[in-house]
């Protein structure tokens, strides 16, 4: 690719992300909605289960009771936060597909790639705005993290990839779908599978069959990897395993959302 032709594709994208985030401020009901979602379930959880969970994690997360669940909880919820963001992505996507602008566009001068480029990294913004939100709300409830200025640069790092892969796989979930509506629910099971993983109990208290489910699902290592950067437990392997995740991820999505998009604007 040219210096020309790359200068081009970056000033396209560019503009393609002012458009969505644009969308985003006059329209804050989809982003804000990303964001109450894990925020309800941590109030929920905290204050209805948190004493009765909470003193089944015993002395591993600070001695039991309603401040070590959240303590153990909240890196969950952060990452939970990231699989919430999927819905806003497809319903974005679909919306666009499905509404003419895509027509718009192509008979426009512009780079074919910046806008998939521009949905998926104002996504990510948009996503990354709500976890500062939930970070908040779990702050004003009791959450204490001790992590380092380097271990809070590293979950910050973490999450953006988590938000990268899961956005590039939702908007290729937002390509495949008819409707808005189909698009809403696509991702459900993307925003389902942290629910299935340790977030809001240790995968070893589980069932045999959930429990192997639990540990070899993406979420799994993205949230002890979260939860040990914020907390000091151990982070062991699950650093590197949620690295492949996120890179696997990513690439399906990246990939299969460039073929939908291209078999898609080439009819």
């Amino acid at each position: 690719m040219s210096t020309l032709t790359l200068t081009h594709a970056v000033h396209d994208s560019t503009t393609m992300l002012r458009r969505n985030l644009r969308h985003a401020v006059r329209y804050p009901a989809v982003g804000l909605g990303s964001a109450m979602t894990p925020i309800l379930m941590l109030l929920l959880f905290v204050y209805a289960f948190g004493d009765s969970i909470g003193s089944s994690l015993g002395a591993g997360t600070g001695g039991g009771g309603r401040d070590a669940y959240l303590e153990y909880l909240t890196p969950g919820i952060i990452v939970m936060g990231v699989a919430a963001g999927a819905m806003s992505t497809s319903i974005a996507v679909c919306s666009d597909m499905t509404e003419g602008i895509i027509n718009r566009f192509r008979t426009m001068n512009i780079t074919r790639s910046s806008f998939m480029t521009g949905h998926v990294t104002g996504s990510v913004i948009q996503t990354m705005l709500c976890l500062c939100l939930v970070l908040a709300v779990a702050l004003a409830v009791g959450f204490r993290p001790d992590a380092s200025p380097l271990e809070w640069l590293a979950a910050a790092g973490l999450l953006g990839a988590v938000a990268f892969a899961v956005t590039w796989l939702s908007a290729a979930l937002g390509l495949i779908s008819k409707t808005v509506e189909s698009a809403s629910n696509k991702p459900l099971l993307v925003q389902f599978l942290p629910f299935l993983g340790s977030a809001f109990v240790p995968a070893d208290s589980m069932a045999p069959g959930l429990r192997w489910f639990a540990e070899h699902q993406p979420f799994t290592p993205m949230t002890e990897t979260l939860r040990g950067l914020l907390t000091g437990s151990e982070i062991g392997a699950d650093g590197w395993t949620s690295l492949a995740w996120c890179a696997g991820i990513g690439l399906v999505g990246y990939v299969w959302s460039r073929s939908l998009f291209n078999s898609t604007t080439q009819r």
